[in-house]
């Protein structure tokens, strides 16, 4: 059977462009920010465009969003229910084949964990974690928000009204983010995640914008320049994931920087690891 060998560290290099990356809904959709003005992309809003890349190169998911909902179940809960393999388990009150056969059913549970309420035991609930944990995105300065007022038409006004409302749109002009993530051995190891999955999660953040366009986020406003991937030498890894995050360098080369190349990026020597760089798309 196919294992998760050695510990994974990654990050991922991403530009903005005049794009709403993740907007904050108690902020009338005002992109992320940190106290101190940078720029932030939920580790949430991450998770969800890996899923919807997995989705998209065949895999099956189980947080699926509405409108991809690819199985004809409507909400986490029937979707769990209607599994014969889950059923089988949960009249069995067996939780160890619940949790195996939730992990060989869905990459996402295998890959973040999830949990899984029952209530019609008493509130009883059944945890998995997953090996795959993702940090929130950060910029590397701090972002300049442009918001502009524009005009939505409403076609549900009562007749003698005016079917044109007010709103707001906000955008980052330009700005580049990084976000960071490990994949645990010993906890791969109690899902069942495997290397193969592991080259999964590095294809989804390679293309984590594809298919991911909207009113907020025009196609080619938002993109994965680069993706590092360390992969160590043994199970529990030769470094920290912290050590390693640190060892990726990067400063603005000038005041308002605009573009990928006005930033510089070093990758600080780690005796005996050595990063995959790979383009993003």
């Amino acid at each position: 059977m196919e294992t998760f060998t050695n510990k994974v560290d990654f990050a991922v290099i991403i530009m903005v462009n005049n794009a709403n990356p993740n907007g904050d809904p108690l902020n009338g959709n005002r992109p992320r920010e940190t106290y101190d003005g940078y720029g932030e992309i939920s580790d949430v809003c991450i998770k969800r465009k890996i899923r919807n890349r997995l989705q998209d190169m065949g895999e099956k998911i189980f947080v699926q969003s509405e409108e991809r909902a690819d199985d004809g179940w409507e909400s986490l809960s029937d979707r769990a229910k209607n599994n014969e393999k889950l059923k089988k388990a949960l009249k069995e009150k067996d939780r160890e084949q619940y949790r195996q056969a939730a992990c060989e059913e869905w990459i996402d549970v295998r890959a973040f964990g999830q949990v899984f309420g029952f209530n019609d035991q008493k509130g009883m609930s059944e945890g998995i974690r997953g090996p795959v944990s993702i940090q929130s995105a950060f910029s590397v300065c701090p972002v300049m928000i442009d918001s502009m007022q524009i005009t939505k038409s409403v076609n549900g006004a009562g007749k003698g009204k005016a079917s044109d409302t007010m709103g707001m749109k906000h955008k980052v002009t330009s700005a580049m983010y990084v976000a960071k993530g490990s994949i645990n051995h010993q906890l791969a190891q109690k899902t069942g995640f495997t290397d193969e999955d592991a080259e999964k999660i590095k294809e989804a953040l390679r293309t984590l914008f594809v298919n991911d366009a909207s009113a907020a986020r025009p196609d080619g406003s938002m993109e994965v320049c680069k993706v590092y991937w360390w992969r160590h030498n043994c199970p529990m890894g030769q470094y920290s994931s912290a050590k390693v995050h640190r060892s990726l360098k990067i400063s603005a080369n000038t005041e308002l920087p605009k573009c990928f190349e006005d930033y510089s990026i070093t990758v600080e020597a780690l005796e005996g690891l050595e990063p995959e760089v790979i383009e993003g798309v």
